[in-house]
């Protein structure tokens, strides 16, 4: 799909619901003992592969004709043997969480992928559930396809993250749920929480507490019995990004995204543009489910590059290629490090974002951990009279990053395969029509 320079962007419009939510949403309500209801749950690729493996393991889950879930569990211990491959697509947050969930029940499980999470590393889960009493038979590289099969009783665990991963708590948190005793993880740097704060939600004994040097210390007592609940998703911050920052780098625009989850741990670019001069407003702000969501306010704005801060990483991990974009329109040099994570995402986010805008005519060099640009000042990129095609690698941030960059430069560009956005955000580019971005 070719996307080129764009019109004023203006409107007030929703994004899909949060990913992470959706994802445990549907994992802890097939482990709670009666019906939960979901609303605004993403209905995207990664989270429908969530739903059908938890229904392959003995959940009832179905959809009603007001797009409500309904979710009927079978009790912490209760999943069943599946009766075939477990096929994750594209999601490595499905495959790395439900791995924890598999862990700590009796049963075997075998998971597969597409080509791009077939090539994603699953070590840094394997290893910690492996202590837990999990065996695997891995592919080449600890990769899909893999079999496991899961100890009941699981050993609880006591565990210090090496690395600032969410996926790799939440599955260490998951498998603890149904091992006797407590499973303690001590996070030096924090991650998003959604975890912890849905399995207090469902009733599980877990409490945090935060050491003077900020060390999050995570203990769950296991063999845990989880409530239903109501839930209400929140619209998804990762994808709120594509359009702000559209709307940051394409002159006279102004958009309004509704519902958006600004949790702490996840807040991270918006934090980080309004450092480098981004017009942002946060309007009715309030409690959705435990997760505080607001109303943001994108306006065209004269962004000046700055350095970002390496701690910052993990509350905006996903949202670093688009960032990158805005980046590239920036007055000055903005410096990133410490984004080793990016290079084992669906693709290596670092080595695909600095080709595809040299392709456009960013200025921009690739260091071992991060990216520096040199940005336009505001100017628009070439893209070029022939549009060059971006390879995206079936990676739906990569596709939609470079979308929203087309729409800033003079001679447009051309993304190779669009089709993997659904993964994460069905009507990514009707939503882009809607904001008058494509004819």
């Amino acid at each position: 799909m070719t996307f080129s320079s764009a019109p004023p962007l203006s409107g007030h419009v929703t994004v899909p619901g949060d990913k992470s939510i959706s994802h445990r949403s549907l994992m802890l309500s097939a482990l709670a003992v009666g019906e939960s209801r979901v609303e605004g749950l993403l209905e995207g690729e990664d989270v429908l592969a969530t739903a059908a493996a938890m229904r392959a393991m003995g959940a009832d889950i179905r959809r009603d004709g007001n797009g409500v879930w309904h979710i009927n569990g079978v009790g912490v211990g209760g999943l069943l043997q599946p009766q075939t491959a477990l096929d994750m697509g594209n999601s490595g947050t499905s495959t790395r969480l439900l791995m924890g969930l598999v862990a700590s029940h009796g049963i075997t499980a075998t998971f597969i992928g597409d080509a791009s999470l077939s090539k994603r590393p699953m070590a840094r889960v394997t290893e910690p559930l492996s202590r837990m009493g999990a065996s695997f038979m891995t592919s080449p590289g600890d990769r899909l396809p893999l079999t496991m099969r899961g100890a009941c009783p699981a050993v609880p665990l006591d565990y210090r993250l090496p690395v600032a991963s969410a996926q790799v708590k939440s599955a260490v948190l998951l498998a603890g749920l149904n091992a006797p005793g407590i499973t303690r993880i001590l996070e030096p740097i924090p991650t998003r929480d959604h975890s912890e704060r849905m399995l207090k939600g469902f009733g599980a004994d877990l409490s945090v507490e935060i050491e003077a040097d900020g060390t999050r210390i995570i203990t769950l007592t296991g063999e845990a019995e989880l409530r239903p609940q109501a839930i209400t998703v929140p619209g998804d911050p990762s994808s709120a990004a594509f359009p702000i920052v559209a709307a940051l780098i394409t002159p006279g625009s102004e958009i309004t995204v509704a519902n958006v989850g600004m949790n702490p741990t996840r807040a991270g670019l918006f934090e980080i543009l309004s450092a480098m001069g981004a017009d942002l407003s946060f309007s009715n702000r309030r409690e959705v489910g435990g997760e505080p969501v607001a109303d943001i306010t994108a306006r065209y704005s004269r962004l000046t590059g700055i350095d970002v801060p390496p701690d910052v990483a993990p509350s905006m991990i996903d949202e670093f290629p688009v960032f990158f974009v805005a980046a590239s329109f920036a007055q000055g040099t903005t410096r990133t490090s410490g984004l080793d994570e990016l290079r084992v995402k669906e693709s290596d986010r670092l080595a695909l974002m600095a080709g595809g805008l040299a392709q456009i005519g960013a200025r921009v060099a690739e260091v071992e951990d991060g990216l520096v640009i040199e940005g336009s000042g505001g100017a628009p990129l070439p893209g070029g009279k022939s549009p060059p095609v971006i390879a995206a690698s079936l990676d739906h941030r990569i596709a939609m990053s470079f979308a929203v960059a087309g729409l800033a430069t003079t001679g447009g560009l051309t993304v190779d395969d669009m089709r993997p956005v659904a993964t994460s955000f069905p009507g990514f580019t009707a939503l882009l029509q809607t904001l008058g971005a494509i004819p």
